[in-house]
């Protein structure tokens, strides 16, 4: 038989720990949440070491997403993928940025890492305006192992083509921690 569906659910831990009120009203509010995601993901072990979130321009949250690929099986499944993947469910809409006057504004995608070669490609169909990333791909692969596939050589000056602004960096040394400790466990989920 072949399955007609795909199930993909987030963290019970989600609903409990994360604050859907919450304005985050800068990048740096924005960018501590996806790395507390991930934090709290490796730490309830409940997938690898990745978070998302995505708000709109006044600060409030509108989706979130951690890595789920190991407890799903499935390989799209990454933070990124799930966090915008909530969003389109919640908005009702495949392109989180064009809005009917409801007041999201620009949306903003705050990531933990630097997305991979299939989050990369996703963010420009889904309607992002901004991307805030904190750890870089090499801190992915080297301190977690993960293969992040290939990008672009230019890969930000592509998405700032079509108009999606880049800030990388942000609070990176905290996102390294959680990638470090990871990777030294040697736990995979």
């Amino acid at each position: 038989m072949l399955y007609g569906q795909i199930h993909l659910t987030l963290p019970p831990w989600i609903h409990d720990e994360v604050d859907a009120t919450r304005v985050y009203a800068d990048n740096e509010s924005r960018i501590a949440l996806a790395i507390d995601l991930s934090r709290r993901n490796v730490a309830h072990r409940s997938g690898g070491p990745f978070g998302a979130a995505v708000f709109n321009e006044a600060g409030r949250l509108i989706g979130i997403g951690v890595n789920r690929v190991v407890p799903s099986n499935c390989s799209i499944a990454h933070a990124e993928m799930m966090a915008v993947a909530t969003c389109q469910q919640r908005m009702q809409r495949f392109r989180l940025n064009d809005g009917d006057g409801d007041g999201d504004g620009r949306i903003i995608l705050a990531t933990s890492s630097q997305p991979c070669a299939m989050c990369y490609g996703a963010l420009i169909w889904a309607g992002i305006d901004e991307l805030l990333i904190a750890a870089r791909s090499d801190d992915v692969q080297t301190l977690a192992g993960f293969d992040e596939g290939p990008l672009p050589a230019d890969w930000a000056g592509e998405l700032e083509k079509r108009g999606i602004r880049v800030q990388r960096d942000l609070m990176r040394d905290h996102a390294r921690d959680v990638l470090r400790d990871y990777g030294e466990s040697g736990v995979v989920y």
